[in-house]
């Protein structure tokens, strides 16, 4: 999957200082996940579903 030309956006936790932190962008029908101080690195696709999953088990 392409990622070229996605919108990227950090958290509205993060820092002005440049804390470290992960960006999200969405694409159809997957979410992308990078880290903010490797913007060029290795990045995580996984489903709407998935990542949903994911955030409700971090919530608890």
């Amino acid at each position: 999957m392409g990622l070229t030309g996605v919108v990227w956006r950090k958290s509205s936790y993060t820092t002005s200082n440049g804390g470290n932190c992960v960006e999200l962008a969405s694409v159809p029908g997957s979410v992308a996940v990078r880290d903010s101080k490797d913007p060029d690195g290795h990045k995580l696709v996984v489903s709407r579903r998935a990542f949903a999953a994911f955030l409700t088990s971090v919530k608890r």
